[in-house]
């Protein structure tokens, strides 16, 4: 349940009147068509009624109809603000390229030395700039990022995403194994020092939208004594952990040799004190039942990341057997594994790995459009912890949301007069990009285009 909404009677309300979109717990598409919705100074949600009831309201609310923000009929709509619950910020300047190698040696030739030249501060202050820029641009209104091992660089993309007014995680990457890029890694106490550091600092800046994860790289980058304190500190500080997770089948050798003792990847991390209802791990291709039962008791989440799945050919990861085990699930770009930093291609990509299995599999129930679009929003906001803030249309939580114009000039898709609502939304969700996407919004503040721009 959202949180209860504060009484902003006498408050300068944004009122918007029109057709929004979203999904709520029982059903994973609900279209509000001709509602109203009231966004109070602090940026939250206080109503959302049929707008047949705007005289009403406008009494109750104390707010002129005539300055009430009117969507067109069939080509506006609001969705909720898209959610990337796992995106390598420092990997943007790879993305689109150095594709051709498997995920192990892909990080050792192309991923590490782009990551090493982030302590620089101009370089990092500028692909940052360009990263949290783009992904707004292409509504992404919180994202979940994964910066470097140097802690004024990734305070910088903090900087940079309070600046642009995006909500996130940011965390300062932990790693004190890698014999094959040696230049690029830490001691195991400057890991947990810098860590800790990076918080405190984080902290004091105040940022109400912006939050620190403690961010293990993966277990092959970690010792067990660096694995242990980040779990220890974590839990003793009530913080957010990401990590990856059965990303690869080479990956998960890896692992198992280094931990001969565990049951399993999913067990590592357990072990450690590092998989929580706070913990969201990436990919979990290769997870067994036994871990997806684990992960279940611990509250732990995944980021399902279809496109760095398939481009670096990891593997085709089940989400429909992830959510039968009632895990949440969001969705991820994985940026630079992943070559788009939409998503919507996401949703895509998401929709044809479930197809493919279903190709495989006698009876297999394939993920629809509607749930992966829930995936995209309701459900990255649970699988971060964020559902009672935002996620959808409720009362109480924030107004995150995407203003869509499926008849802006050069609309990459057509609309046809005999074109119900819902297929104008659903070719907005194949076929569209930002060019529809006129609008964008975190916490009522409209961070695109920028009022200050």
């Amino acid at each position: 349940m959202a949180t209860k909404a504060p009484d902003s009677r006498g408050d300068c309300l944004q009122v918007f009147r029109g057709t929004f979109i979203h999904s709520t717990d029982t059903s994973p598409l609900e279209i509000l068509e001709y509602h109203i919705v009231a966004v109070n100074k602090l940026g939250k949600i206080v109503f959302i009624e049929p707008a047949d009831k705007e005289e009403e309201l406008s009494q109750k609310w104390h707010f002129k109809r005539e300055k009430t923000r009117e969507l067109c009929p069939r080509e506006e709509f609001f969705i909720p603000g898209l959610i990337d619950t796992h995106i390598h910020a420092s990997q943007y300047p790879n993305m689109g390229s150095c594709l051709d190698l498997p995920l192990l040696q892909w990080l050792i030739k192309y991923t590490f030395p782009v990551e090493a030249r982030f302590k620089d501060l101009k370089f990092a202050e500028d692909v940052y700039t360009k990263v949290v820029k783009r992904t707004l641009r292409n509504g992404t209104t919180t994202a979940c990022y994964f910066a470097t091992i140097h802690t004024e660089s990734s305070l910088k993309l903090c900087d940079i995403i309070d600046k642009f007014g995006q909500r996130a995680f940011v965390g300062k990457v932990c790693m004190d194994i890698n014999d094959v890029y040696p230049e690029y890694r830490e001691t195991t106490s400057e890991s947990v020092k810098e860590t800790e550091r990076f918080v405190a600092e984080l902290d004091k800046r105040k940022y109400p939208l912006v939050k620190p994860i403690v961010t293990p790289r993966f277990v092959p980058s970690c010792t067990s004594g660096l694995l242990k304190q980040l779990g220890s500190f974590a839990n003793a500080n009530n913080l957010h952990i990401q990590s990856h997770i059965s990303e690869s089948q080479a990956e998960i050798a890896v692992v198992k040799k280094m931990f001969p003792k565990c049951k399993n990847y999913s067990d590592v991390y357990d072990v450690h004190g590092l998989l929580n209802d706070k913990t969201i791990m990436a990919h979990g291709v290769y997870l067994s039942d036994e871990e997806l039962e684990l992960f279940q008791r611990r509250g732990a989440s995944i980021s399902h990341c279809p496109n760095s799945n398939t481009s670096l050919c990891s593997g085709l990861m089940d989400v429909r057997n992830a959510l039968n085990h009632k895990i949440n699930v969001g969705l991820g770009t994985d940026v630079s594994g992943g070559y788009s930093p939409s998503i919507l291609d996401a949703v895509r990509r998401a929709t044809d790995v479930s197809n493919i299995l279903s190709l495989n599999t006698r009876d297999y129930q394939k993920l629809s459009y509607e749930e992966v679009f829930r995936l995209a929003t309701l459900g990255g906001s649970k699988a971060l912890g964020l559902e009672k803030v935002t996620g959808n249309f409720e009362v109480g939580k924030d107004f995150d949301a995407v203003l869509v114009n499926t008849g802006v000039p050069d609309s990459p898709f057509e609309v046809f007069h005999e074109d119900t609502l819902q297929a104008i939304f659903q070719k907005f969700l194949f076929l569209g990009d930002d060019r529809n996407m006129t609008e964008i919004y975190v916490a009522g503040k409209q961070v695109f285009p920028s009022p200050t721009a």
